[in-house]
This record gives C-alpha cells, sequence and structure tokens, in this order.
C-alpha cells in the first residue's frame, strides 16, 4: 500500500473512529510534505463508491494534507449516507494526484483514459463539473464531457463551456 494510500485510510479510521482529524505523520513519502497538489480521495465498500472528494487545484500547504481533508470529506460525500465505524474493515481507497488543469482549444485534445476534465459554464461561473481519467464505462470524448456537464447541471443546448484537462497519478486499486 502506497503513502499515499495509507494516510487516506489513516486519516478516515482516526475520523470515523473518533472525530479525529490527524496530523501527517513525519515519516513519510517527502513529496506529501513538500509539494502542493490537488487531489481527490475515492472510497469503496466492496465495489461500491462510498465518497468521491477532491481539490483540483491545492487548498492546503502540502499533499499530505490535502488527502487527509479531502479523505475526511469523502467519508460525508452528500450522495451517500455517511461511513460507520462498521464499514472500516471493508474500505478500499483511491488517491489521485493531479496536475494543474490546462484550457482545451479542441476536443481532439482529449481522451478519456488519460485526462481528466473539468468543464465551466461560461454562463454560470458557479457550475463546473469534473471527471477523474480512467473512469470505467467512459468510452469517448462525446460522452466524457456530456457527463462532467450533466453533473454540473450544465445544459449543453443553452450554455457556453470552457474544458480544462488533467493528468492524474492514481494510486490504490
Amino acid at each position: 500500500m502506497s503513502d499515499y494510500v495509507k494516510l487516506a485510510k489513516q486519516a478516515v479510521e482516526a475520523f470515523v473512529r473518533n472525530k479525529e482529524v490527524i496530523k501527517p505523520p513525519s515519516k513519510i513519502n517527502k513529496d506529501l510534505l513538500s509539494k502542493k497538489s490537488g487531489v481527490f480521495v475515492s472510497i469503496y465498500n466492496q465495489k461500491n463508491l462510498r465518497g468521491c472528494i477532491g481539490t483540483y487545484l491545492p487548498t492546503k500547504d502540502n499533499i499530505a494534507e490535502e488527502i487527509i481533508s479531502n479523505a475526511i470529506s469523502a467519508t460525508q460525500d452528500p450522495r451517500f449516507p455517511p461511513i460507520k465505524e462498521e464499514e472500516l474493515p471493508n474500505l478500499r481507497y483511491e488517491v489521485y494526484i493531479l496536475e494543474p488543469p490546462q484550457p482545451v482549444k479542441d476536443i481532439s485534445e482529449l481522451d478519456p483514459q488519460k485526462y481528466g476534465i473539468l468543464v465551466k459554464s461560461l454562463d454560470f461561473p458557479f457550475k463546473s463539473g469534473l471527471l477523474l481519467p480512467g473512469l470505467e464505462g467512459i468510452k469517448s470524448k462525446e460522452q466524457q464531457i456530456f457527463i462532467a456537464c450533466q453533473k454540473a447541471g450544465i445544459d449543453l443546448n443553452k450554455e457556453r463551456i470552457i474544458i480544462f484537462k488533467f493528468g492524474a497519478e492514481k494510486y490504490g486499486k
């Protein structure tokens, strides 16, 4: 298990059991303490998604703090009931370390297996949707854009959009 996934697991277990927010351990991959990045944490119980929360740009002082914060937030993902202590032994984690998003000039630049996307409405700036790269079931660029817009509540027939792409390193299964 990578340091990234171990840290997400420790953060979730401490929070679910004791409502404790852990500090980054001192003996950890130095990149986690010295670099900043957007991070997404996905939590699964068996094959079922139980939470997926993240930031596409860094909001904390380092990757370790970003993982801890997003892992805890994922336990409370509003799409699902909060994670309970009895679920902890069955959980598995994925951690994505995101590269900064880059504007897309043409959809030919997209590849849903290689790049995640961030779609924003130009007409309603508060509307945005993000899809991570390599998601099961996403077969085409058009499908990736459609689902990201749907997730954001963007009506492609009425709203203008801007698309950003980003790479991501995935840790965990």
